[in-house]
């Protein structure tokens, strides 16, 4: 095969899904019938206020914290394969760096919408903004997601720039307005040596700056929890629990989202098995940094058994919340490490059902932290109802749960259907290269 057929291959494989196709719109429908049905939840929730749910004077903060924490961890994918990963020169995971960028925006640019969703007077936001003091973690919180969200959509849109002159110029069967903003996207691109070595000073600034924003977001958020007094969040070492805990969560939605990726957009040339092996390797090396951090933060505490302690830790060890602690342990973490330890677990398939319990044993994670702490606080629940002794989500707070779950999915599906989920400027470049 020629050099120009092999480029118009690549050029035509990685651009032949952006088109729309019926599969696209069914989904994109279900999903938002889906969310309609649990924006209007929140509509209840506006009208009635957090009486409709299962959150009361004790356990203050539910699902939607537990979903805020989540959203955050999640969100450090991008950094993890485009900074961590690019800057280390690191070549298998070039092609995996525009999924994890594009799951790394949706998922932080929602996780602001989540953490209003727990706000009984949403409106009052704007106060953290006009009346916020350097003292509040909250307003740290803010600041470094709303910097993440910025550095996020730079750090996709900047090595997209060739490809959107390509898309401009190659694309058949679009809407003229699409094309139009195509081009505009491109920013006159025409290759030249002087662009080449601006987009790529520009990422490597953007991916070396991203690092240390990353590590902030989901550091701060620990500090939420960590700053207080209350058992079970006064840790020392919340920061790189949280962050390495963030690694996790963010792989295995990068794995899932790579399946589905070479499975609907036929990209097996492009995202091959050994891209999954490489994810399930570095899945198990980032899963055992986490599993220290789980055994450190209770083996200590563990050891000493101090009388409020000693509460918190057999309640997850033995008591209510036991089965949900040990379920998140062994099936989020321990059966993963070990599974993946072989080669043929780390196939597209099997890799994909292991990557979907950990991300689903992430966000019960995030449950277990914020829960059972808030169900033992230091002063004795007397005379309350009992339904604020024990924490149960209503089936209003789960639905307004499963919206900003659904919103990703969208912001996800329709990026997927504008941009080559694959840098095809790129590809190109690394076949010339390997010549």
């Amino acid at each position: 095969m020629t050099n120009q057929s092999q480029y118009d291959k690549i050029t035509s494989d990685l651009l032949r899904p952006i088109r729309l196709n019926k599969g696209f719109v069914l989904w994109l429908g279900f999903l938002g019938i889906s969310l309609v049905i649990c924006l209007y939840a929140y509509t209840l929730q506006l009208r009635d206020g957090l009486s409709v749910t299962g959150l009361g004077d004790y356990v203050s903060w539910g699902m939607y914290l537990a979903n805020f924490v989540f959203f955050v961890a999640t969100s450090l994918i991008g950094m993890l394969i485009s900074a961590v990963l690019g800057l280390s020169g690191i070549k298998w995971a070039s092609p995996l760096a525009r999924i994890a960028e594009i799951i790394a925006l949706a998922f932080a640019a929602v996780a602001g919408i989540v953490i209003v969703m727990d706000m009984g007077r949403p409106e009052r936001l704007i106060n953290v903004f006009l009346y916020g003091r350097i003292q509040s973690p909250i307003v740290w919180d803010v600041t470094v997601v709303t910097l993440y969200v910025l550095i996020s959509t730079l750090l996709l849109y900047l090595p997209l720039i060739p490809d959107m002159k390509i898309c401009h110029e190659k694309l058949e069967g679009i809407p003229s307005l699409q094309r139009k903003i195509y081009k505009i996207l491109s920013l006159n691109w025409n290759g030249s040596p002087e662009q080449e070595k601006i987009i790529k000073q520009s990422t490597k600034i953007l991916a070396i700056l991203i690092i240390p924003v990353a590590l902030a977001i989901h550091t701060v958020t620990s500090w939420l929890f960590a700053s207080t007094s209350r058992v079970g969040w006064d840790s020392t070492i919340f920061g790189p629990y949280f962050v390495t805990g963030a690694f996790v969560a963010g792989c295995a939605a990068v794995i899932i989202g790579m399946f589905f990726y070479r499975k609907n957009y036929k990209l097996q040339d492009y995202i091959t098995d050994n891209h999954f092996d490489k994810m399930g390797k570095l899945l198990v090396l980032v899963s055992l940094v986490y599993l220290y951090f789980n055994l450190n933060e209770f083996m200590v505490p563990g050891y000493k058994m101090k009388k409020f302690d000693a509460i918190h830790i057999n309640d997850l060890f033995a008591g209510s919340h036991a089965a949900l602690f040990w379920s998140v342990q062994i099936f989020g973490l321990i059966l993963p490490i070990i599974f993946l330890l072989f080669r043929k677990m780390r196939k597209p398939l099997p890799i994909l059902v292991i990557a979907f319990f950990v991300i689903v044993a992430a966000w019960f994670k995030r449950y277990i932290i914020v829960v059972p702490t808030l169900e033992h606080p230091y002063l004795p629940i007397q005379n309350v109802p009992l339904n604020f002794k024990i924490y149960t989500p209503t089936l209003i707070e789960i639905l307004i749960t499963i919206a900003p779950m659904i919103l990703v999915l969208i912001i996800i599906t329709v990026l997927s259907k504008l941009v080559p989920i694959i840098p095809v400027h790129e590809t190109i470049e690394q076949l010339e290269e390997s010549k």
